[in-house]
């Protein structure tokens, strides 16, 4: 019998999964703990003129299909009117069987708009009408599309040198119960190689006020700003870690690489790891003693495209995944910075699945400290998110570690349409604890299982970000 598709089992292949999913996993709410959202976008709860915006501004994911099918830049990123990009993103979704953006391209149609019709060059006009009715009525701006997804908080990607403002802003907002809080992401902070650093040092310390001339200004600044965010309502940081390095350094070497750097002199290769290395270990440190979690992501290779990233500019679709060895050198960095203060709760993820097992077993080696989960073998994280991606890091997971401590989905998104990812995600939670059920592999024990999904949907993620008392609802 075939199966319809996206029905209300979609993904769900056993009565298990279907008991697990509608029971234990469809309702929980959602701790959204890294995306780049924008808090502005959210203060002001900001409308969409049409589905163009709401669904392809920013959306690099449909950016690069509609490039992969043949469509030209000027209906993706370029000067084409809004419908007209429309109408090629719709011609684009009926090549994409087999990419999860076809699912959740119709799980986004449906859940938020109703429309159960396939999008495809024929529907087009009639679902842009029907959409853009409804993008007009209340109840479709920005905070309202978080809450009817049921988003207790939202983590957003912000820079040592934010003001945070609207993060303060929102907190006043007396009709919205979402939890809008910052991340601590310093990554321009340690480019020491690049053109842009001497200007961000510069700006860290007209926003910090401590004026920046040595390396341990430097570091005073960005503890500054750290506990400037911890005030605020942050318990998350962040850093891309593209390509992992590990050197052992003194403060005195890496003193004299950073006044090396803002004298407009070139770093090494080497003396760039040094920087790198005990800037992590510092920040390292400093998250420990604030008890935020920490998050590294690991293996992105950025921006390969010269002549598009002129053009366009970063994150615009142009990225891919990384290889290269991180064992040892992430191995150093981590027990460096057990050695000199104790890790942090810290969550890795690689965009490379080669990376899993050296994840998932590496994280073995740091969980101590009385905590449930410390160290995470992060999410499926972007090339990664899809169902293959999903149940691979799930299984890799339960093979090395432990499910039940798994903090779960994030979104990684710029779309406030794409909280459906969750519902993509637990739905093949479910059907992946219900398989090991139906073969025999797990106890047919349906409140063992439902404490394990809803664990790993929510109530895992609650307990370990350990957000003010404030920024957590009461289920």
């Amino acid at each position: 019998m075939v199966k319809p598709f996206l029905d209300e089992e979609f993904l769900l292949n056993s009565d298990t999964a279907i008991l697990l999913y509608e029971k234990y996993a469809k309702d929980m709410p959602i701790i959204d703990y890294h995306c780049h959202l924008s808090p502005q976008e959210i203060l002001e709860n900001k409308s969409f003129k049409n589905l163009t915006e709401a669904w392809l501004y920013g959306d690099h994911y449909k950016w690069r299909m509609m490039r992969a099918h043949g469509v030209e830049e000027r209906f993706i990123t370029g000067d084409a009117d809004d419908y007209d990009k429309f109408l090629a993103w719709a011609r684009t979704v009926p090549c994409m069987i087999g990419n999860p953006l076809y699912a959740w391209t119709h799980l986004e149609l449906q859940r938020f708009f109703g429309v159960h019709e396939l999008l495809n060059e024929e529907s087009a006009p009639a679902i842009w009408e029907k959409v853009n009715r409804q993008l007009q009525e209340e109840g479709f701006g920005a905070r309202d599309l978080i809450t009817k997804s049921k988003v207790e908080v939202v983590c957003t990607t912000d820079d040592p040198c934010d003001s945070l403002e609207y993060h303060l802003a929102i907190q006043e907002v007396q009709d919205f119960q979402t939890k809008v809080l910052p991340s601590f992401r310093p990554d321009k902070g340690f480019e020491i190689a690049r053109s842009s650093f001497v200007p961000w040092v510069q700006k860290l310390g007209e926003v910090s006020g401590l004026g920046i001339s040595d390396y341990g200004q430097f570091l005073k600044a960005l503890e500054k700003r750290a506990r400037y965010f911890h005030n605020t309502g942050c318990r998350v940081s962040d850093y891309a870690l593209d390509t992992v390095v590990f050197a052992e350094t003194t403060l005195e070497e890496v003193s004299a690489i950073f006044a090396k750097a803002i004298s407009g002199e070139k770093v090494t290769a080497e003396e760039e790891a040094k920087y790198k290395s005990y800037t992590l270990v510092f920040l390292g440190k400093l998250y420990a003693e604030l008890d935020w979690a920490m998050q590294y992501h690991i293996h992105a290779l950025r921006n390969n495209n010269t002549d598009a990233f002129r053009k366009l500019g970063p994150d615009t679709g142009y990225d891919a995944v990384n290889d290269g060895p991180i064992a040892n050198a992430l191995v150093g960095l981590l027990d460096s910075i057990e050695q000199q203060g104790g890790l942090p709760r810290t969550i890795l993820y690689s965009l490379n699945p080669n990376d899993y097992h050296v994840l998932a077993s590496l994280a073995g080696s740091f969980q101590s400290g009385g905590v449930r989960g410390k160290i995470q073998f992060g999410t499926a994280w972007w090339f990664n998110d899809h169902k293959e991606g999903m149940l691979e890091q799930m299984k890799v997971l339960s093979n090395l570690g432990m499910l039940s401590c798994f903090i779960g989905m994030l979104t990684d998104s710029r779309s406030f349409l794409s909280y459906t990812r969750h519902e993509y995600f637990r739905r093949l939670l479910c059907d992946l604890v219900g398989t090991w059920v139906e073969e025999g592999e797990a106890p047919q024990d349906e409140a063992l299982l439902g404490r394990l999904i809803q664990g790993i949907c929510y109530d895992n993620a609650a307990a370990y970000f350990k957000f003010p008392a404030t920024a957590v609802l009461k289920r």
